[in-house]
C-alpha cells in the first residue's frame, strides 16, 4: 500500500506544532537568572536544571523514539505531548528548586514529537523534496526557540517567571488537541505482523548502527553544535544580567529575535545541501561556525559586537543539523526512527553536557571562559565533519 502524500498545508501545520512543543525547554534561556534569585541557587546550581533537561530527553529518545518504526505516530505523538504538558505544569508550581528541576526532567523525558515528526514526514514527501521538507520542520523547531526565548524574556521581566510557565502550559494541552487531528495512522511501518518484542527492538539500534556507522559521527557533530549552542546562550542569560552588563532579562529576549532569520535562511539552506551534498555543506558550516566563535573573544563586553558571533551561530547551527540528518533520512523508512534515535541521544548527551559546561564556565571564568570554550567545541567540530567527508564521501 502506498503511504499518502502530505500537503503543504499540513507540512506547516506539523511546522507549527514543531515549535510549540519544542519551545518548552528553551523558556528558561533568559530567565535563569531570576529563578536562580527566586530559588536563592548559584549558577551553576541552576545550571543543572537544563542539564537534567537534557539528559532526560537523551534517556526518553533511547527508550521511546524508536516506538515510532513499530506503531501510529500519532498515537505515540499524543501521549508525549500529554506527558510534556504534566512536566511543564509542575515546572509552573514548583515551590522550591527541586520540584522545578523534576517537573523540567519529566518534561524532557517526554520531549519526543519534534524528533519524531522528521521520520513520520520523511515518508510522505517526495525523495527530491527531503532536504525542503527537514528544513521546514527544522524551521519550527527554530521558531519555537525564537519565540520562547525572546517572549520568556519580556514576560519574565514584567510579569514574572511563573507566568512563562502557565502559558506554555496552556499552549500545550492546544497542541496536545489539535496535532493528533493533522496526522493519520496509514504508516506501513507501523503495520508490522511481527509480534512486539520491546527489548528485542532496543536491542536492534546495535545491528542498525552497525550497518549505518556515519551516524555516530552525525551524531557528535550535533551534538558539540547543540551544546555550544545551549551554554552559549544560557551563559548569555547570566553574562547579560550581570552587575558589569547590568541588562534585564528582558534584554536577553530581544537579543534572541536575531533568531527570526533563521526562518527564512534555514529552508534555503536546506535546499544549498540537496544541490552540493550534505558533508561537503555540513564542513562548510562547520568552518564558518568556529570563525563566529573566535568573535566572542573581543565582542563579549559589548552588546552590539555581540550580535554579530551570534547572528552566525543562529544561523549555522541549524543549517549543520539539517545537512546531518540529511545522511539517514534518506535510508530505508523501516529503521530510520531508530536511526533518528541514535542521532538525538548524541545530540540531547551534547547538549545536557553543554548546558552545565556552559554556566560552570561563566562561574569559574567569566565570559573569556566561555568564549574559550566555545572555541575549543567548534573546533572539534570541524575536524569530524572533515573526517566524515573523507571518510564516507562517494
Amino acid at each position: 500500500m502506498t503511504t499518502r502524500q502530505i500537503s503543504s498545508l499540513e507540512l506547516a501545520l506539523l511546522t507549527l506544532a514543531t515549535a510549540v512543543v519544542t519551545a518548552n525547554g528553551y523558556y528558561i534561556h533568559p530567565i535563569i537568572a531570576r529563578i536562580a534569585e527566586d530559588f536563592e541557587v548559584s549558577a551553576s546550581s541552576i545550571g543543572l536544571v537544563p542539564a537534567l533537561n537534557q539528559l532526560a530527553l537523551a534517556v526518553g529518545i533511547f527508550l521511546l523514539l524508536p516506538l515510532g518504526d513499530r506503531f501510529s505516530n500519532r498515537r505515540l505523538i499524543s501521549f508525549f505531548v500529554a506527558g510534556q504538558c504534566a512536566g511543564i505544569t509542575m515546572m509552573a508550581f514548583a515551590p522550591d528548586v527541586y520540584w522545578f528541576a523534576t517537573g523540567s526532567t519529566l518534561l524532557g523525558f517526554f520531549t519526543i514529537a519534534p524528533y519524531l515528526l522528521p521520520s513520520y514526514v520523511s515518508k510522505r514527501v517526495d525523495p527530491g523534496q527531503l532536504g525542503h521538507a527537514t528544513a521546514m520542520l527544522t524551521t519550527g523547531v527554530l521558531m519555537g526557540i525564537l519565540l520562547a526565548r525572546s517572549g520568556a524574556g519580556v514576560i519574565g521581566e514584567y510579569l514574572g517567571w511563573r507566568t512563562v510557565y502557565y502559558l506554555a502550559a496552556a499552549l500545550m494541552l492546544i497542541t496536545g488537541f489539535l496535532l493528533p487531528l493533522t496526522m493519520d495512522d496509514d504508516e506501513n511501518t507501523g503495520k508490522t505482523k511481527q509480534p512486539f518484542n520491546y527489548s528485542a527492538l532496543l536491542l536492534s539500534m546495535g545491528s542498525v548502527i552497525a550497518r549505518n556507522p556515519e551516524v555516530l559521527l552525525s551524531g557528535a557533530i550535533q551534538g558539540l553544535s547543540f551544546g555550544l549552542f545551549l551554554a552559549i546562550w544560557l551563559a548569555l542569560g547570566l553574562h547579560l544580567t550581570s552587575p558589569a552588563m547590568g541588562y534585564g532579562v528582558d534584554v536577553v529576549g530581544y537579543l534572541s529575535l536575531l533568531a527570526i532569520v533563521n526562518l527564512y535562511a534555514t529552508p534555503r539552506l536546506g535546499r544549498l545541501a540537496d544541490r552540493i551534498g550534505a558533508r561537503r555543506a555540513r564542513l562548510a558550516f562547520a568552518v564558518l561556525q568556529a570563525v563566529g566563535m573566535w568573535l566572542l573573544f573581543p565582542f563579549g563586553d559589548n552588546i552590539w559586537l555581540l550580535m554579530i558571533p551570534l547572528l552566525i551561530m543562529n544561523i549555522v547551527g541549524p543549517t549543520l543539523d539539517v545537512s546531518c540528518r540529511m545522511l539517514f533520512l534518506s535510508e530505508e523508512p523501516a529503521i530510520r526512527t531508530r536511526l533518528m534515535a541514535v542521532y538525538i541521544i548524541l545530540m540531547f548527551l551534547g547538549g545536557g553536557t553543554g548546558s552545565w559546561l556552559g554556566t560552570t564556565a561563566y562561574g569559574w571564568g567569566g565570559w573569556q571562559a566561555v568564549a574559550w570554550l566555545a572555541s575549543g567545541m567548534t573546533a572539534i567540530t570541524v575536524l569530524l565533519s572533515l573526517y566524515a567527508m573523507r571518510r564516507y564521501a562517494p
